[in-house]
């Protein structure tokens, strides 16, 4: 395998890996009643909308059909990527929502 091929397969395994952490994220939302899009932006309010949001928007399930996601496992998730400032506003959420 070249380094061109090897890089490439580097990269979309990124994206895939991404586009999971961005799915995580979006039915944590469902699954407190949140809405996912909101909180983006308030964690990012001078981007413009995000695709890859609104594609995992798409695959969600209702609360009542999704698997509990623990508060850890979707701030661990946002951090291993990077996304602190959404991560701050996840703990904002958290703290509102249940009175801590």
């Amino acid at each position: 395998m070249s380094s061109n091929e090897l890089e490439k397969k580097i990269i979309e395994s990124y994206r895939k890996d991404e586009k999971m952490m961005i799915l995580v994220f979006a039915q944590w939302c469902i699954n407190h009643d949140l809405n996912p899009e909101e909180l983006y932006k308030k964690a990012y309010p001078v981007q413009q909308e995000n695709d890859a949001l609104k594609e995992a928007m798409e695959l969600t399930v209702s609360k009542e059909e999704s698997e509990d996601i623990p508060d850890d496992t979707l701030l661990g998730v946002l951090s291993l990527f990077g996304n602190e400032d959404l991560a701050f506003v996840v703990i904002e959420e958290i703290e509102r929502t249940r009175g801590k």
